[in-house]
């Protein structure tokens, strides 16, 4: 997700410095300061779409993510990202210990927890 951030980023810049190098030079000799405005204005514009479609969304899943990871609980069912279905059995300062259905116990980092397993009716 970062690399696609830094790509969008590195792209508008592209296109604005483009843009603003094109509108120093006026055509004719002349100053043409609305031409200017308008590509500052299309930059803010710009700008305030990139935030409200990829930044924003993207910090408030963080802020999600962050928060089931501080509720969890010895005993919960989660999911890795690694695809691994577990209960949490204890808790450390980093990281979760984690029984799997084998019996077998995993330690896993807290940022390697995609979410709760959804509770099975039995």
């Amino acid at each position: 997700m970062a690399k696609k951030i830094i790509a969008s980023l590195l792209g508008l810049s592209a296109i604005s410095s483009v843009g603003l190098l094109s509108s120093c030079v006026p055509a004719g000799g002349e100053s043409n300061s609305s031409s200017t405005l308008y590509m500052i204005l299309f930059m803010v514009v710009l700008f305030a779409i990139f935030y409200f479609l990829i930044i924003r969304p993207q910090s408030k899943r963080q802020k999600e993510h962050q928060n089931l990871i501080s509720n969890l609980q010895v005993g919960d069912r989660i999911i890795t990202i690694g695809g691994i279905y577990g209960r949490i059995d204890s808790i450390r300062e980093d990281s979760y210990i984690i029984k799997v259905e084998s019996g077998e116990l995993i330690r896993m980092a807290k940022s390697s927890i995609a979410g709760k397993q959804a509770d099975e009716a039995k």
